[in-house]
């Protein structure tokens, strides 16, 4: 299983770490990401910067905090997180990283280039470990595969967020699918 780095923290801690995170997205729906500031989030949340910072050192860790919770919650929900590799798991990821990314980018307002480096970053870290984990427990080299697989699905699921007329997502999925177990069926 891929570890919570929430798991045993005081609930007080967890408590403060979730308004920031609320308040945070919240802004983000209202105004792009370079315009949020961190008075803006402490201000929303009702607690002051000495204790914002000292959860975050600053916005972009508290946007790398909350990509990777949302897309976490994303792949538990989907119980991807103690699955072993499989084509219906592979499909299920593909389908969460697309889903994912079609949300958040319809979720924020008019996301910038720096804005979405980031996610893409914090994004593909996960992916990697994922797929890592999962071709760790059938034991066979894990860097390069993954690293493909994690390319390919971020890739695509990229270019369908940003498509003006976006097919079906399920169809979209099926059609993308097999270009990314190519890559890894060999090594599963």
């Amino acid at each position: 299983m891929l570890p919570n780095s929430d798991e045993k923290l005081d609930p007080r801690v967890i408590r403060t770490r979730g308004l920031i995170l609320k308040s945070f997205e919240d802004l983000l729906a209202e105004k792009n990401f370079e315009s949020v500031s961190v008075q803006d989030v402490t201000d929303k949340a009702q607690v002051n910067r000495a204790t914002f910072y000292a959860h975050f050192p600053d916005k972009y860790a508290l946007l790398d905090y909350s990509i990777q919770k949302m897309f976490m919650t994303e792949i538990e929900k989907r119980t991807l997180n103690v699955c072993s590799y499989s084509q219906d798991n592979l499909r299920n990821l593909i389908l969460a990283v697309v889903e994912f990314l079609s949300h958040l980018h319809t979720g924020c307002v008019q996301p910038h280039q720096q804005f979405e480096s980031l996610v893409e970053g914090t994004i593909k870290k996960q992916i990697f470990d994922l797929l890592s984990y999962w071709l760790r427990k059938s034991n066979v080299p894990t860097e390069l595969p993954a690293t493909v697989a994690t390319w390919a699905i971020y890739g695509l699921a990229s270019h369908y967020s940003h498509m003006k007329k976006r097919p079906a997502l399920e169809k979209f999925v099926d059609e993308a699918f097999p270009l990314v177990a190519v890559n890894l069926e060999q090594f599963a």
